[in-house]
């Protein structure tokens, strides 16, 4: 098993920056703006040939006992639980805050392996900036730069010594699933339906998750990464920066996703923000599986409403299932994972190029395409160009001359021929060179 690395500290101590460098991305936010992080976030790290995961934390104010900073403490607390380490970060420039010490007193009762790491010391003398920090009682504080990098590895070095290096082995994490929707349709509680656990902050308040947050986990021996996302609204409504980051890093998840879950409120109509989502996914290419949430909370006349507005305004994901359920309650939510699977397996299907092109001749002999003047495009055959969505790449000639309704009705063929469900389809054509186009 990696080893798991926690970061907590009090708000803005460059908790996020420092997880950026450890897993050699940008997947946190990062601003000079205390609460920034509010769940749990994982990522990969390495070290030479030790992997590890890398949690990082909402700014730790234990004593809050209300609202969204209490929730932010829960998270933290449920991740030093999951601790193997735990660097606890203090700020080297601000110096010590009573917080620290209420931070340090949980840490010290926590039983877990606990790294004093005071950070943005760069430029500043290590012993000088270190001293006000051994008060703590943690032992002897590990001076760093987060953002410049200065003294992490030593810090790594020290953190990941006991344990042992692990050989490199490819495995398979199964599909990586983003959940996407409006704020407050439900996303968070969905998942934590789905783990059994209060894994993300359910609050009942629009925006409650800002971030991207990726949580592996498995079902019936099989993996999967679930990738909470912060609600998007219209761009009108985007006021704060934050928020305009986190519609990037939903936008990034959906890109980085195998399958998308697709979350719509039923005591709602379906707004033109919702069809924006599914197009935005749709352009991703991106397999899909369509939740309606709150199912529970609205009567028979409403749901033949929203079912009504669903196939009026959402009918170009007609490939994707429809599930309708209460993710508070946990109804309904069994069949929304066996559908993911279902639109994985369709999404990485590996299509073999001679029924590729059985199907395609088939298809031209059923319909062929429109006449361009005294021509008519030849459609000779077919092979597979991707997975992610399926590409199926057409060799012919005056192929430019297809139009868009006859690649639908192609599009549609393949689909039904080979029985893909959740997963949208492209066609890309590729038409022969004349040999003769370049003589007199």
């Amino acid at each position: 098993m990696k080893p798991t690395l926690v970061l907590v500290g009090r708000p803005n101590v460059g908790k996020s920056t420092l997880f950026n460098r450890l897993t050699k991305t940008r997947d946190a936010l990062v601003a000079d703006m205390p609460g920034l992080t509010r769940d749990r976030h994982y990522g990969h790290g390495r070290l030479g040939g030790k992997p590890f995961l890398v949690v990082d934390t909402g700014g730790f104010e234990p004593q809050a006992k209300t609202g969204i900073v209490h929730e932010m403490a829960r998270q933290a607390e449920a991740a030093i639980a999951e601790a193997d380490v735990v660097l606890f970060m203090v700020d080297g420039r601000t110096g010590l805050a009573p917080q620290d010490h209420v931070i340090a007193d949980l840490l010290r009762r926590s039983g877990r392996s606990v790294y004093l790491v005071v950070n943005k010391a760069e430029g500043m003398n290590q012993a000088v900036v270190a001293a006000e920090f051994h008060e703590l009682g943690l032992g002897e504080p590990r001076v760093i730069s987060g953002a410049h990098g200065e003294g992490v590895r030593e810090l790594l070095d020290l953190a990941l010594e006991p344990f042992p290096d692990e050989n490199d082995k490819a495995e398979d994490e199964g599909p990586r699933v983003a959940i996407v929707g409006r704020p407050n349709v439900g996303k968070s509680t969905l998942i934590n339906a789905l783990l059994g656990e209060e894994r993300m902050i359910a609050f009942d308040m629009p925006g409650t998750t800002r971030d991207a947050i990726e949580v592996p986990f498995e079902r019936n021996d099989r993996r999967y990464t679930l990738i909470d996302t912060a609600g998007l609204r219209r761009k009108g409504r985007v006021f704060e920066a934050v928020e305009k980051f986190s519609v990037i890093k939903t936008l990034q998840a959906v890109e980085e996703a195998n399958v998308v879950v697709l979350m719509v409120d039923a005591s709602q109509e379906i707004s033109d923000q919702d069809a924006h989502i599914a197009g935005f996914c749709i352009e991703a290419g991106r397999a899909m599986v369509l939740a309606v949430n709150k199912w529970d909370a609205v009567d028979s006349y409403r749901r033949e409403i929203i079912k009504q507005d669903i196939a009026r305004k959402l009918n170009f994901l007609g490939f994707a299932k429809i599930h309708y359920i209460s993710a508070k309650e946990g109804q309904g939510i069994a069949g929304v994972l066996g559908s993911v699977d279902k639109a994985y397996a369709a999404a990485m299907i590996k299509l073999p190029t001679p029924k590729l092109t059985r199907v395609l001749q088939a298809a031209v002999q059923k319909l062929q395409p429109p006449r361009r003047g005294t021509g008519r495009p030849k459609l000779r055959y077919a092979h597979q160009g991707g997975s992610n969505p399926p590409i199926i790449v057409i060799h012919g000639n005056a192929l430019d001359a297809v139009p868009d309704s006859y690649t639908r009705y192609l599009e549609k063929t393949f689909l039904e021929a080979f029985r893909l469900q959740g997963t949208p389809l492209r066609i890309h054509y590729k038409t022969a060179r004349n040999p003769f186009a370049d003589q007199d």
